[in-house]
């Protein structure tokens, strides 16, 4: 490869790469939902198209990889934010 053409395709990268970024362990990839609500809603449909997928499994339907799915819903879950609900509501009930 030429100089000229490496120096169009990193700045092509520049313009056009931006999805995934570099992480510890490989890539990580952002969603944009406008509120916690929107986030459970994106992940119970995910949840409910897994469903779907596993029970339609005997009739030929598209192929659907449940378990990346699942992998998917697992990382969008709120983890951090359902432990600081709890902490909210220790504080509230003891009040």
């Amino acid at each position: 490869m030429k100089v000229a053409e490496i120096e169009y395709l990193k700045k092509q990268s520049a313009q056009y790469l931006n999805i995934l970024k570099t992480a510890d362990k490989g890539y990580n990839a952002e969603i944009n939902v406008l509120n916690y609500s929107e986030l459970g809603c994106v992940i119970t449909n995910m949840l409910k198209l897994c469903i779907l997928a596993l029970e339609n499994e005997n009739h030929k339907t598209p192929s659907i990889d449940v378990g990346l799915v699942l992998e998917q819903a697992l990382q969008l879950f709120p983890t951090d934010e359902m432990e600081l609900l709890d902490i909210v509501n220790e504080m509230l009930v003891k009040e």
